[in-house]
């Protein structure tokens, strides 16, 4: 059996690492930006995260969470990042606690264009996960 999954905000089947996804819940977070530079990860600045993946994963489009919030490899959308785009969590922050997001940016320069700011962030789910 094939489920279609349509998500209520746009309509039509999204998609993560091929496998179809739904929205699972909405949170409010204070979202920062990083850059993968001594200015944003001082002496942990290797361009490896946390979870061992490169910081040119999924072309740089990645976050950093709290684990007790967000566990690693969960998948969200920010307005305003990745075009809106479904992004995993790979990484953590030394000041990511609590409802706060941390995206990736190249660079240290575009990254502090993004600023601070509280946004509803969707965390997906797959939804083929039941269908045997």
């Amino acid at each position: 059996a094939n489920a279609t999954i349509v998500t209520p905000e746009t309509g039509h089947v999204r998609y993560f690492n091929g496998r179809p996804v739904r929205p699972k819940k909405t949170i409010w977070m204070t979202v920062t930006a990083y850059s993968p530079d001594a200015r944003s990860c001082g002496d942990s600045a290797d361009g490896i995260t946390c979870t061992n993946h490169s910081v040119w994963t999924n072309a740089m489009n990645l976050v950093a969470s709290d684990p007790k919030v967000l566990p690693m490899r969960s998948m969200v959308s920010v307005p305003g990042y990745a075009d809106g785009r479904i992004v995993p969590v790979l990484d953590v922050g030394g000041a990511i606690k609590g409802a706060r997001l941390d995206v990736l940016y190249a660079t240290h320069s575009i990254a502090r264009k993004w600023g601070v700011q509280r946004i509803p962030v969707t965390v997906w789910e797959y939804a083929d996960q039941d269908i045997k």
